[in-house]
């Protein structure tokens, strides 16, 4: 038994179909989790995510929920904080993205954005959270961004979620800590997902974005799997508020 080990613990793991959210999950469970996966398209079985939890031993329940659609994210969270067994760990994943220009940048996808990226995430948080309140114990751990630092570009809603995401961070954990719940987020850098196809897939942008970076490479997903299992740990039990990038340098350059 380490710091590290979280057998018997039950992680919920959102956007968990793919990418990032898929990564993290199979790392928790790995650690010794059993893991809720949530997904606005996730297969009721046989998805990529389930083979990789249970190979580590641990089991994987299935749930398709649409950040987009305020309701069903309500329905989530006083279905998970309902539960008979309680969530250990909340890894609030789920997002999407929208490019175009500010000047020409619809308010459908603002608003999309902003509900699925922040509004889904304070909802579920919320809801899940109470139940970890109460308890006494408990690990949340939200996806920034290093646009939660950084403005970027033809992305404002995103931007301004993300931003908004590190905010939540800090607020929660100042509500939280005392009450034995720790609330934190990480911030992938650029990482090679579908969300980032379209920078990988443009020379100019992909190149000025890799002289940057000073560990000289785009990221994986498996990067990303280290910090989760730390920050969903006991040997974070004194960490409170953090939004620890995984960048490969960026933000220090």
């Amino acid at each position: 038994m380490t710091a590290f080990d979280l057998t018997g613990k039950l992680a919920v793991v959102t956007g968990a179909r793919r990418g990032i959210g898929r990564a993290m999950a199979r790392a928790l469970a790995e650690a010794g989790a059993d893991v809720i996966g949530v997904s606005a398209s996730l297969e009721e079985s046989g998805s990529a995510v389930e083979k990789d939890v249970r190979a580590a031993g641990r089991t994987f329940e299935a749930i398709r929920a649409d950040f987009a659609d305020p309701e069903a994210v309500r329905a989530l969270g006083a279905d998970l904080a309902g539960r008979e067994r309680p969530v250990d760990i909340l890894v609030n994943n789920a997002g999407t993205i929208r490019r175009a220009p500010a000047a020409e940048h619809a308010d459908s996808d603002w608003e999309l954005v902003l509900q699925v990226n922040l509004n889904a995430q304070f909802a579920l948080t919320r809801a899940v959270g109470a139940s970890m309140v109460a308890r006494g114990q408990g690990k949340i751990i939200f996806t920034a961004s290093l646009l939660s630092f950084q403005g970027g570009i033809t992305v404002p809603g995103y931007t301004a979620a993300k931003h908004g995401i590190a905010g939540l961070t800090k607020a929660l954990a100042n509500e939280w800590a005392p009450r034995g719940v720790n609330v934190n987020a990480l911030a992938p850098g650029y990482i090679a997902t579908d969300n980032t196809q379209a920078l990988q897939d443009d020379p100019v942008r992909s190149k000025a974005i890799l002289d940057r970076i000073p560990a000289g490479r785009w990221g994986d997903a498996d990067d990303l799997a280290g910090a989760t299992v730390f920050l969903a740990s006991d040997a974070a039990a004194y960490v409170h508020g953090v939004v620890l990038p995984v960048d490969g340098g960026w933000l220090g350059r």
